[in-house]
């Protein structure tokens, strides 16, 4: 059931919540977003803010076969696919999170992804991969590191905010990670 459109109070009080993980063992892909929006808390969905290009690109990308909405979870767990954070609590923008918290998160992380062990595991923005790994000099792509068994790939943030990357482009990049994991699978 698609969520009612939280009040600002709603959205207000959701700061510092968490929205659960959408994880199962031997996933696919296991996405991995910085931290969830106060939106997104509020409704209790992954990359629910409106203008969030999230779903769109990964129906761009075909890794679905339409665009689903955030509340659809179950349909894209039940294709393969998972979504947890780096940083577990909400905020209002990512740079209110500390250093130590994508530390720390990094470690958490690891331990969630050695525990389901999916096949690759994509960070949806730069800056939080090189910072809660200590991989500075992290590109957009493959990345010649693993977590525990899993693959590395690194996304751009597909926020609405991050002008850098078009939708378009966006799609062709999770369309390559889609051929990646397709090939992983048969394995």
């Amino acid at each position: 059931m698609q969520p009612k459109k939280p009040t600002k109070d709603e959205i207000t009080a959701a700061y510092g919540q968490t929205v659960p993980d959408i994880i199962a063992p031997g996933l696919r892909v296991l996405f991995v977003g910085i931290n969830p929006s106060l939106y997104s808390a509020a409704v209790g969905y992954h990359f629910a803010r409106p203008g969030n290009r999230f779903w769109p690109a990964i129906a761009l990308g075909g890794l679905t076969a339409r665009r689903l909405a955030p509340h659809e979870s179950d349909i894209l767990l039940n294709a393969g696919y998972g979504i947890t954070n780096v940083v577990d609590r909400a905020t209002a923008t990512a740079q209110e999170l500390a250093a130590d918290e994508y530390i720390a998160g990094g470690v958490n992380l690891a331990a969630k992804i050695a525990k389901f062990e999916p096949k690759i595991v994509a960070f949806l923005g730069i800056g939080s991969y090189r910072s809660a790994f200590a991989k500075p000099n992290a590109v957009v792509g493959p990345q010649d590191e693993s977590i525990a068994k899993s693959r590395v790939w690194v996304l751009p943030n597909p926020s609405g905010l991050n002008a850098h990357y078009t939708l378009a482009a966006l799609g062709g990049l999770f369309a390559a990670l889609r051929a990646a994991s397709d090939f992983e699978h048969r394995d």
